[in-house]
């Protein structure tokens, strides 16, 4: 066990009962799984006046400008996980493969049929899609995709789940893969391959279509996991924190998945606006993909927050008012948590909000 100490004004359980007047702050390491304390102020730990350095809060209004382009922008990036806004209106003409990273999709808006060695499957809004490294695929567009796209230096793994059981959280039936099939095209010349490595392209070319695979097996495949299939865990009387909503894990950095799900009884006394915290040892981004962003102002869905350690974030202050009565949640959004530190793109740095780290005053 830890050894915990206490001194002053404190609540007995965390997020529970505040003591009147004061504004909790989790001050954790390991992101929200290590050792804790928390701390009662008597102001809200985001009121500055201002903020003179790089260290702050940031934000994309919206990771999709308005464009009727196709694009892929590197949002943010360290040696663990780089995050690239993708999109895409219509089918490439060539087929990709990544050597760098593993790839998992979030797709915001569209719909598409994927091909790959693997074989065949649906993905359309809302689905996570996983295609580990050295996948030849290739996306043939249905409906203009919009997708937050996250590459891992690592291999994406779930979460274990501990004393929840293994059906806690998603059930293993929900997750698709795809069915054998040989690649739709059957009538060019020549078939090209687009390999990214080390940042590069390199250019394969074949007679034939390199989807050709009449079968496989084994644990190595792409897989697709629908946001809206995934059971938030929940307690009406303890706000759960963001590694309880953890979906994959991959070497220094988590995907979590928040969804619609019913809110703490206010009845009990629960802190249901997530509460203030500099997340010491990560750095976290957060877009926002639908529904109702209750513990914000201001943010659409599109939206990305980028919080880095060392400074605090918390709910905007209009949030505590509106949570009070509020018994249900229905916001659906991808959070990454880093452990170590990211870096903006030139990209980030020509579409961000200059002002958000204003917005809570």
């Amino acid at each position: 066990m830890e050894n915990f100490k206490e001194s002053g004004t404190y609540s007995k359980q965390a997020h529970v009962h505040l003591p009147e007047g004061t504004f909790e702050e989790e001050h954790g390491r390991d992101g929200f799984f290590g050792p804790v304390s928390h701390l009662y102020h008597k102001n809200p730990l985001t009121s500055w006046t201002k903020i003179e350095g790089e260290l702050k809060p940031r934000s994309l209004p919206n990771i999709f400008p308005l464009s009727e382009t196709s694009f892929e922008e590197l949002i943010l990036s360290n040696n663990d996980v780089s995050l690239y806004s993708v999109r895409q209106n219509s089918t490439k003409s060539y087929f990709s493969r990544n050597a760098d990273g593993d790839e998992l999709y979030f797709i915001h808006e569209g719909q598409f049929h994927l091909e790959s060695v693997y074989g065949h499957l649906e993905v359309k809004k809302g689905d996570y899609l996983l295609l580990p490294r050295g996948t030849t695929y290739k996306f043939y567009i249905q409906s203009p995709l919009k997708a937050l796209k996250i590459e891992s230096a690592s291999p994406f793994q779930q979460p274990h789940r501990g004393l929840l059981g293994p059906n806690a959280l998603y059930d293993q039936t929900v997750i698709e893969s795809p069915k054998a099939a040989l690649g739709s095209e059957q009538d060019k010349k020549e078939y090209v391959i687009h390999i990214k490595h080390q940042q590069k392209i390199t250019r394969v070319t074949y007679p034939f279509n390199p989807f050709d695979v009449v079968g496989w097996k084994g644990s190595v495949y792409p897989q697709k996991l629908s946001l809206y299939d995934i059971c938030p865990i929940m307690s009406h009387r303890y706000h759960i924190p963001p590694s309880g909503h953890t979906t994959f894990v991959a070497k220094n950095f988590v995907v979590c998945s928040f969804v619609a799900r019913p809110l703490e009884d206010s009845k009990h006394g629960v802190l249901k606006v997530p509460f203030y915290h500099a997340n010491i040892d990560f750095d976290e981004v957060l877009f926002y993909h639908e529904g109702d962003f209750f513990s914000r102002d201001g943010i659409d869905a599109g939206a990305l927050t980028f919080h880095p350690q060392g400074i605090h974030h918390g709910p905007h202050p209009e949030a505590y008012k509106k949570s009070v009565e509020k018994l249900f949640t229905d916001e659906f959004a991808v959070m990454i948590d880093t452990k170590n530190s990211l870096f903006q793109s030139d990209w980030f740095k020509k579409q961000e909000n200059k002002d958000y780290f204003m917005s809570w005053s």
